[in-house]
């Protein structure tokens, strides 16, 4: 029971003793610095149901506290508010109920019912996975992990938009100046070589509008009549009617494609439970359309198009079928989550991890299965968040002037290798324990700058900035973690020793540590329901900042008291932990020694 349990139910009984109120509930928050105590009750609330002045009411709660609880050696009011001073003991009891759990503030649920789907990733199979792809991953990652802390049952899947005009884009780029190369033949990833047609699509195109306007057309119908873009779509139009020749080289293409994203994930260390195909869900999706439309969910307009009209909801009209029969993203997206639900009756919600452009089509198509009349679509959400800018401005993958994922993963090795050569900190390492190092702290860096920002601002990504050894940054808090262990190696405790339950007089800082240990799973369950990894991220920085106080301050292994010696490496043992527990559910591995 956490400090504010205990005192929730003896300030009630306090209460109830001393004024004969009920109170439903007690406020809480953390005492100001500069006044002693560890918790703060609120007593203006209470004055709805006890009449007097609140710093008389502070001190008979204080005083009842104080005589009557164990956990309670002292307060003081000021003003309306009540600061308790928690005794030693408490704090030691609290310590040694976590010390030996590996997995503290993890909830382990073996339910089965009421699981949560989490999306994320999702590309086009187009192009190669770039630096807005690198925040999606790692904060979908991030939010299935914290999920399942929080004892969920989670299923981590993608949505691969493998269909429809931009991938034939790349594919009509590639017949036409491909000249048969191949990832074998050019020595490129599958990803890239895609990619690199899709911007070539986009280079002919615009030369091919141009021509267009200088004949006298305008640039809007220039856009509709290019030859490549009517080329492209007839290509969408075969692949739809099932063609072997576009079906067979959309086959091979997506197949590079994948292979490629392959490695990306493996080397940002992101992984999926199931994984769908929009080739596959679209289908189911016009089936819906075709019901909706029988249930008058669904308009349709004299061309043939298939409409939903919100405008009650306050929304607009949206297309759900163009007027040539052929699906739309909506479509898809409907199909996709029917398919989900009936593949796996246990999911009870999804989290849709997709950036902040997308705020209104996730708005229309959560409305859009309500009215299909399926229950489970009041618990989808949106986890949206801000694009990711560099110094030299926004990316667009169709001009070819994004930063890619593999790129960015490989320079962010090499940052955190310039750094730690200039800092001079691996003399003893072999060659190849320096080059795992560098990718450790390289990604650490990478992945905490990212996940340490809400999720729905926008992000300025500074590469050398995010590789700092001091600061709000993963390799400080990498840093501090090895630092631990470094001593922990140096202390060699038997193992029976950090088993051994000490009563010391504590220290200030280590009050301080043990009181920022007690709210680790409060944090995670905080993290879950706001789907934020910062919160975690935060958390950890506070912790670390903590320990390194306690570690300037206080003498852990040239204490001469034993007692005073093991319980010092034992707090120690749990803050390391704790930091490895907060990094996991980031996706962050946490070195050693550094």
């Amino acid at each position: 029971m956490s400090i504010q349990d205990v005192l929730t139910i003896q300030v009630k009984q306090a209460v109830l003793e001393l004024y004969q109120v009920t109170l439903e509930s007690v406020e809480f928050q953390a005492t100001r610095k500069e006044f002693a105590g560890d918790i703060t009750v609120v007593v203006f609330p209470m004055l709805r149901f006890i009449k007097g002045n609140p710093v008389q009411i502070g001190e008979a709660i204080g005083k009842y506290l104080d005589e009557n609880v164990v956990e309670v050696n002292g307060f003081n009011v000021v003003k309306g508010f009540l600061n308790v001073q928690v005794s030693d003991a408490y704090y030691h009891k609290f310590f040694n109920s976590i010390k030996n759990d590996s997995k503290y503030g993890f909830i382990n649920s073996k339910a089965q019912e009421n699981a949560v789907m989490v999306e994320y990733s999702s590309p086009n199979t187009n192009k190669p996975l770039h630096l807005g792809h690198v925040r999606n991953n790692l904060l979908g990652y991030s939010v299935a992990e914290i999920l399942k802390a929080s004892g969920k049952k989670v299923y981590k899947t993608q949505i691969i938009n493998d269909r429809g005009i931009h991938i034939c884009k790349s594919m009509l780029a590639w017949e036409r100046f491909g000249n048969n190369e191949t990832p074998e033949s050019t020595g490129l990833k599958g990803d890239k070589l895609a990619g690199n047609y899709y911007v070539k699509f986009d280079k002919e195109y615009k030369k091919e509008i141009q021509d267009l306007i200088t004949e006298g057309k305008s640039e809007a119908v220039a856009k509709q009549e290019a030859p490549i873009i009517l080329e492209a779509q007839e290509m969408l139009r075969k692949w739809e009617a099932g063609d072997e020749e576009v079906v067979a080289l959309w086959k091979k293409m997506n197949n590079w494609v994948y292979d490629g994203f392959e490695v990306t994930y493996k080397n940002l260390g992101v992984d999926f439970d199931v994984l769908y195909y929009e080739s596959d869900t679209y289908l189911l999706g016009k089936e819906f359309v075709t019901e909706g439309l029988k249930s008058g969910v669904f308009i349709k307009e004299e061309d043939g198009s298939v409409w939903c009209d919100l405008s009650e909801e306050g929304l607009d009209k949206k297309i759900v079928q163009r007027s040539d029969g052929t699906a739309v993203y909506m479509t898809q997206d409907i199909g996709t989550a029917i398919q989900r639900i009936k593949d796996h009756p246990d999911v009870s919600g999804i989290v849709y991890t997709v950036g902040n452009e997308q705020d209104y089509h996730f708005q229309v198509l959560f409305l859009i299965l309500k009215k299909l009349g399926f229950e489970w679509a009041k618990n989808l959400y949106h986890l949206s968040y801000g694009m990711v800018d560099l110094p030299s401005g926004k990316m667009k993958s169709r001009e070819g002037t994004v930063v890619d994922a593999d790129d960015l993963i490989e320079d962010m090795a090499n940052t955190a290798e310039e750094i730690s050569e200039e800092l001079g900190k691996l003399d003893g390492y072999t060659k190849q324990e320096k080059k795992a190092l560098y990718k450790t702290i390289g990604l650490g860096a990478l992945k905490y700058y990212i996940l340490k920002v809400d999720p729905k601002k926008r992000i300025l990504f500074n590469p050398k900035e995010s590789i700092d050894f001091q600061g709000n940054t993963g390799p400080f808090i990498q840093y501090t973690y090895a630092r631990i262990q470094s001593i922990l190696r140096k202390a060699n405790l038997e193992a029976d020793l950090f088993k051994t339950e000490v009563e010391v007089i504590l220290h200030d800082k280590e009050r301080a540590l043990i009181k920022q240990l007690e709210i680790f799973p409060e944090i995670i369950q905080n993290a879950a329901e706001q789907h934020s990894p910062a919160l975690i991220a935060n958390y950890t920085y506070d912790l670390v900042k903590e320990f390194n106080s306690f570690y300037q301050n206080v003498s852990i292994l040239g204490v001469n008291n034993e007692d005073e010696k093991i319980f010092r490496v034992q707090l120690s043992t749990v803050v390391a932990n704790t930091i490895k527990n907060a990094f996991s559910v980031l996706g962050i591995d946490v070195p050693e020694r550094m």
